[in-house]
């Protein structure tokens, strides 16, 4: 099995800092123009709320899903083997933006984003947990990066992700399978009172933010999967990355 940045578990955000690294310096994915347009999805997603009272600021919740699949031919190694591979041994599919922090631990670093004025590069810690039929990919915690503004957030919100890959036990013996990434992401926002924006605007644009970089990662990541089984089942046990950083 492998990991990718575009694997996406639930904490507190802001509970570790990590050093900066140079996929910050990489591809801006910009969504100003997610402002004026609606987005859609497969899956019906939870309207996101706000709520206020008193003695709190606003805050509110953005939540997007996405389920993206890729049919694999079996090599002589079945692909079930390759399913239930320990994560130590795992290929972290791209280098430039994964780090093996221990044998089931990594750190991945996120494409840059534009939110409003803002530049956004999230740092996430996950860890993978091996199923009978894949494994399951949680965040344990998460480090915003990017302007001073954006870094005093860190201790203002709040986030879920959960990224679940299978196959189909069912098929296994099947020369075509499908592998299937079911991803989830949660984030929780207390709004800043100098951000003169509706909160109407503000949530809907942060699901269609959560959307966009699920549509963009997930493809990308089944894709290298499927590489990274391809390479292994022909032999090559060296694990080595496959990505260069680019989107």
């Amino acid at each position: 099995m492998a990991l990718g940045s575009s694997s996406f578990a639930s904490v507190r955000l802001s509970s570790i800092s990590f050093p900066s690294k140079n996929p910050r310096n990489s591809n801006l994915l910009s969504i100003k123009h997610l402002l004026f347009s609606q987005s859609s999805s497969a899956d019906a997603l939870p309207r996101p709320s706000f709520r206020v009272s008193a003695d709190s600021v606003p805050r509110t919740r953005f939540i997007a899903r996405r389920k993206e699949s890729v049919s694999v031919r079996q090599l002589e190694r079945p692909l079930s083997e390759y399913m239930s591979l320990p994560a130590s041994q795992y290929s972290v599919l791209d280098a430039e933006r994964i780090e093996r922090v221990d044998d089931n631990t990594f750190r991945c670093y996120v494409y840059r984003i534009k939110f409003f004025n803002f530049e956004v590069c999230p740092v996430l810690l996950v860890r993978v947990e091996v199923q009978p039929n894949g494994c399951t990919i949680k965040l344990l915690s998460c480090k915003l990066e990017g302007s001073p503004i954006v870094v005093q957030q860190n201790d203002k919100f709040d986030a879920s992700m959960v990224n679940q890959i299978s196959y189909d036990t069912n098929t296994s013996n099947s020369a075509i399978q499908e592998l299937t990434s079911n991803a989830v992401i949660e984030v929780g926002i207390e709004v800043p009172s100098f951000l003169p924006i509706p909160l109407g605007l503000i949530e809907s644009t942060g699901t269609q933010v959560l959307e966009q970089i699920l549509r963009l990662m997930l493809p990308r990541f089944m894709a290298q999967l499927k590489k990274d089984y391809q390479a292994w089942a022909s032999g090559d046990t060296s694990r080595q990355p496959l990505g260069t950083g680019q989107i």
